[in-house]
């Protein structure tokens, strides 16, 4: 890739690597643990850039925690299998910072809330079944904890899960808790 040429653009190049860097150290070590001096070291930066392009370790964290709104394109089941297999795989930097930290810092948990909330609020409006939301609040609630048991405890019984225990176990068990018969609604 070539080196960005203009002023703005070596800005911005240097705001990506810190945000960059900022991820995989709030993934790694939570958003408590977590230095200005950790991440401008990991973005190749001094840490008064990091301090120059996003204000404050909690703001940077604000960015760098943010998780893009999931889209289900109609298909319920099929979108809820997508996000099981993203989940079950490597998670993205955004998402592990997140994670980490939720349970520690007010701004990760804020954010974490609302974005479980939100993913409640979607599915939930997709079935006409009296008890969609909570069905939709247990089916987030269980991804949730599947994500930690995997990814942050790495219980053994997760650590090597197979296509074919995905299509056998995993996808009726998450069409059970949405209260589906197999069928599209």
């Amino acid at each position: 890739m070539d080196e960005p040429t203009t002023r703005a653009a070596k800005r911005a190049a240097t705001a990506q690597r810190i945000l960059e860097a900022a991820q995989v150290e709030f993934g790694e070590h939570g958003l408590e643990a977590t230095t200005v001096r950790a991440i401008a070291g990991r973005a190749g930066v001094d840490p008064s850039l990091v301090i120059q392009h996003y204000g404050s370790k909690s703001d940077l964290f604000a960015i760098a925690a943010r998780l893009d709104g999931d889209s289900t394109g109609g298909d319920v089941s099929g979108h809820l299998f997508d996000v099981l297999g993203v989940r079950l795989s490597g998670l993205p930097p955004e998402t592990r910072a997140l994670v980490r930290s939720m349970l520690t810092a007010p701004e990760a948990t804020r954010a974490m809330k609302d974005f479980l909330d939100e993913r409640v609020r979607n599915l939930a409006r997709t079935s006409d079944d009296a008890d969609a939301e909570l069905r939709a609040a247990l089916t987030v609630s269980s991804i949730l904890g599947l994500t930690i048991a995997r990814h942050f405890l790495e219980l053994d019984a997760l650590a090597d899960i197979s296509e074919s225990q995905i299509d056998t176990v995993l996808r009726p068990w998450l069409t059970a808790a949405l209260g589906e018969d197999g069928g599209d609604g």
